[in-house]
C-alpha cells in the first residue's frame, strides 16, 4: 500500500561501512585490505577491496574471470557469521551515543534521526559525532526522508565527503537520477528494463494503479520507494545481554591453580546469565593476558554444553598449554557459540548410555588433563601413523591432512585395529634363515618363511605384497621408497609389515 503524498516521512540516519566482508576478513583474518581481496559465496563474488575494483573485478563475477582479470587476487569464502561478529562491537559503540540501533545487515544500520539530531544541536552535527566514534574504520553516513533514499545516500557519499544530508522533502529529486536497478528486485528490473523504464524518476512518473495492475502489493511498494515516500519505520533491535566474564588479577598471578581458583565465581554467573536467557554454551572462547602483553586466545568445544567447572578447567588447561612467560593479569571469558536449553535438558530416565560415557570421561578428563582423554579419528595421508589422529575428548577433529583428498600409495579399507608408532622393529627371512628383501623391480629375492617379533619367531602361513609406496620422489632429502606386505602367522594373526631399504618394521596389526 502506498502512503499519502501528506503523510510525514520519518527522517532515517543510514550508516553504510563499504565492502565490510572484506574488511571484517582482514580484521581477523589479518589480510590486507589494501591489496586486491575478493570474497565469495557460491563461486561469485559478493564483496571486493577497491585495489581489486581498479583491476576490473567486480559483484557477480564468476572465481574464473575475477582472477582472469587480477591474476593476484587473493579469494575468500564468504562467512556471514565472522562479518556479523566483527561488526558487532562496532553497533554496540553506535548504541552508546545513540540507541535504538535497527541491524540491517553486517556492515548496514539504520537509526531515527530525530533523537540524536536534537540530542547534538542537528543532523550535521549528529552524524560527524556519529562517523568520529567510528574512528579509522571507513564509514559513510546519510540522513534522508526513510530509510531506503537514507541508504542510497550513504552508499553515494564520498570518501573525502563521508556525511551526506537530503533534505526534507527532496528524497524523490534526489532518488530520480537512480537507476531502477537499486532497487534490487531483478524480474521487476527486468520487466522495466523492457518498457523503457531505466530511472527511479521514470518507475516514480508511471500511475500507481496501472503498476498494481502489473505487479501487484510488491509493485506498489517499490514504486513508493522510488518516489520517496518510504514510510517504514526505524525497528530498533534488543541489544544482547553482555554474557561476557573478565576477571582482572592485580597483582598478577603465577600459579595455574590460583587462577583458575579465582575464575570460579565468573564461571558461575557466566553460565547463571545463559540460564536465566534459556541458553547454553557450546562454544567457549577464552583469552588470557599476561603481565608481559602475552596473549593466549583459544576456542574450546564441549560435545554437550558447559557447566561452571568445565569452565574452570577449560582455563587451567589453557594456561598449562599456552606457556605464557608472565603471570597472568586477565582472563576473559566469553561465548562463542549457544544453543537453547531446552536442547540440552535430561529426559525423565536419563540421556542413556551416551550421557553416561560423556560424564565418566569428563571426569576422568578432569583429572589427568585436557589430553588425558582422547578418541582417535581417521584422517589423511599414505603412513598409518599418519592417518590415525588422536583428538582430546570434546574438540572438533582438525586433520592437518583431509581424508577425502586422494592418497596413492595409501591403504584401503579395512585399516590394522591396532597401529604401532613409531612402527616396531621386526625381521622377515626366508626358509635358510636369510634375510628378505625387495629388489629394484619390486621382485622378492625369496619367499618370507618366518616374522620375528620381538624376539618371538613366528611362521608365516599365507603372505601378500609388495605395494610399493613412493613419496616426494623430487626432492632428493625427503624422497621415501617403501613397500608394504601383508602376512598372517600360524596363530591366524594378520600383521601389515613395511620394507624399506632393507629393514622391515611392523606398521599393524589387523585384530
Amino acid at each position: 500500500m502506498s502512503t499519502a503524498p501528506d503523510t510525514p516521512v520519518p527522517r532515517t540516519l543510514v550508516l553504510w561501512l563499504p565492502d565490510w566482508p572484506v574488511v571484517a576478513l582482514a580484521r581477523e583474518a589479518g589480510v590486507d585490505a589494501a591489496a586486491p581481496v575478493a570474497v565469495l559465496a557460491k563461486g561469485a563474488v559478493v564483496a571486493c577491496s577497491a585495489a581489486a575494483r581498479a583491476e576490473g573485478v567486480r559483484r557477480g563475477q564468476r572465481r574464473r574471470d575475477a582472477q582472469a582479470r587480477c591474476p593476484q587476487l587473493t579469494v575468500a569464502d564468504a562467512d556471514p557469521t565472522r562479518d556479523q561478529r566483527v561488526f558487532a562491537p562496532l553497533i554496540a559503540r553506535i548504541e552508546e551515543l545513540a540507541p535504538g540501533v535497527q541491524l540491517m545487515r553486517a556492515g548496514l544500520c539504520a537509526l531515527r534521526a530525530r533523537g540524536p539530531a536534537r540530542y547534538y544541536g542537528g543532523e550535521d552535527r549528529a552524524a560527524h559525532t556519529l562517523r568520529d566514534a567510528m574512528g579509522e574504520t571507513d564509514t559513510r553516513i546519510a540522513i534522508a526522508d526513510g530509510p531506503f533514499t537514507a541508504e542510497q545516500a550513504a552508499r553515494r557519499a564520498l570518501a573525502d565527503a563521508p556525511v551526506r544530508i537530503v533534505p526534507a522533502g527532496e528524497s524523490a529529486a534526489f532518488l530520480a537520477p537512480l537507476p531502477v536497478s537499486v532497487l534490487d528486485e531483478p524480474d521487476v528490473v527486468d520487466l522495466l528494463g523492457r518498457l523503457g523504464v531505466q530511472t527511479l524518476g521514470q518507475f516514480a512518473a508511471l500511475p500507481a494503479e496501472r503498476v498494481g495492475e502489473r505487479l501487484g502489493e510488491r509493485g506498489i511498494r517499490l514504486h513508493s520507494l522510488a518516489a520517496g515516500r518510504d514510510s517504514r519505520p526505524v525497528l530498533p533491535r534488543t541489544p544482547p545481554p553482555d554474557l561476557d566474564r573478565e576477571v582482572a588479577f592485580e597483582p598478577p598471578l603465577e600459579i595455574a591453580d590460583q587462577v583458575a581458583f579465582a575464575m570460579r565465581v565468573a564461571a558461575e554467573e557466566f553460565i547463571g546469565a545463559l540460564g536465566a536467557i534459556d541458553l547454553v554454551c557450546t562454544e567457549l572462547r577464552v583469552q588470557i593476558t599476561g603481565d608481559r602483553a602475552e596473549n593466549s586466545e583459544r576456542v574450546w568445544l564441549h560435545p554437550g554444553s558447559f557447566t561452571a567447572a568445565e569452565v574452570v578447567d577449560r582455563v587451567r588447561w589453557q594456561l598449562a598449554e599456552a606457556g605464557l612467560r608472565s603471570a597472568v593479569t586477565r582472563v576473559r571469558i566469553s561465548p562463542e557459540t549457544v544453543d537453547a536449553a531446552a536442547h540440552h535438558v535430561r529426559s525423565l530416565f536419563g540421556g542413556g548410555p551416551d550421557e553416561r560415557v560423556h560424564h565418566a570421561l569428563s571426569r576422568v578428563q578432569a583429572m589427568l588433563g585436557h589430553r588425558g582423554v582422547v578418541t582417535p579419528v581417521v584422517g589423511g595421508g599414505r603412513w598409518l601413523s599418519e592417518r590415525q589422529v588422536l583428538v582430546p575428548w570434546g574438540d572438533r577433529p582438525v586433520l592437518a591432512r583431509p581424508r577425502e583428498r586422494p592418497w596413492p600409495g595409501s591403504l584401503p579399507d579395512p585399516l590394522p585395529s591396532t597401529v604401532f608408532d613409531p612402527p616396531r622393529p621386526v625381521a622377515v627371512v626366508d626358509s635358510d634363515g636369510d634375510t628378505v628383501a625387495v629388489g629394484d623391480r619390486d621382485a622378492l629375492t625369496a619367499p618370507p618363511a618366518v616374522l620375528v617379533e620381538s624376539g618371538r619367531r613366528r611362521r608365516i602361513d599365507a603372505w601378500a605384497g609388495p605395494w610399493p609406496v613412493r613419496e616426494r620422489g623430487w626432492d632428493a632429502a625427503r624422497a621415501r621408497r617403501a613397500h608394504r606386505f601383508q602376512v598372517v602367522d600360524a596363530e591366524q594373526s594378520a600383521w601389515l609389515l613395511v620394507c624399506e631399504a632393507g629393514d622391515w618394521s611392523a606398521e599393524g596389526r589387523y585384530d
